[in-house]
């Protein structure tokens, strides 16, 4: 191998690694945006031999591409509660404490709306908000006025 043809195997490498990355670790795409910049500068290192204006080349068209790929990606919806409410409890739910619930086909966490109630385990909640990864429920025993 010559000279000329090392850079662009080092841009093709990171390139490279940088796609795979995004397979392993995802980050909305930033690693793809970065790798595919980088595969793209590995075939523009062949005719600029400078590394500080490949360098450059690949800075300027990470950010141009992230800002295309950006503007394509659909915008993330905000959390609604469907009309299913309804979960059961996997786990139990101590005072005070975190346990398990299903809900829509998924384990999620969840918490108890009233900090002094404890949820026993396979009882039916409803389900009366959502913080982060993390369900508010009440048990189905106490949620009759939720029902209209």
């Amino acid at each position: 191998m010559d000279n000329v043809s090392l850079p662009a195997v080092f841009w093709l490498i990171v390139g490279i690694t940088l796609c795979v990355m995004e397979v392993i670790l995802p980050t909305a795409f930033m690693e793809v945006v970065l790798g595919v910049s980088a595969i793209l500068v590995s075939f523009v290192s062949l005719f600029v031999p400078s590394f500080g204006i490949q360098v450059a080349i690949w800075m300027i068209l990470s950010l141009v591409l992230l800002v295309l790929v950006r503007r394509f990606l659909p915008k993330a919806s905000a959390f609604k509660m469907d009309d299913s409410r309804e979960a059961q409890t996997l786990t139990s739910i101590p005072i005070g404490d975190a346990g398990r619930v299903l809900y829509e086909g998924g384990s999620w966490r969840a918490r108890c709306g009233d900090e002094t109630l404890a949820i026993a385990a396979d009882e039916k909640v409803y389900v009366v908000a959502r913080k982060g990864n993390t369900l508010v429920v009440v048990p189905q025993a106490t949620a009759w006025p939720l029902e209209s």
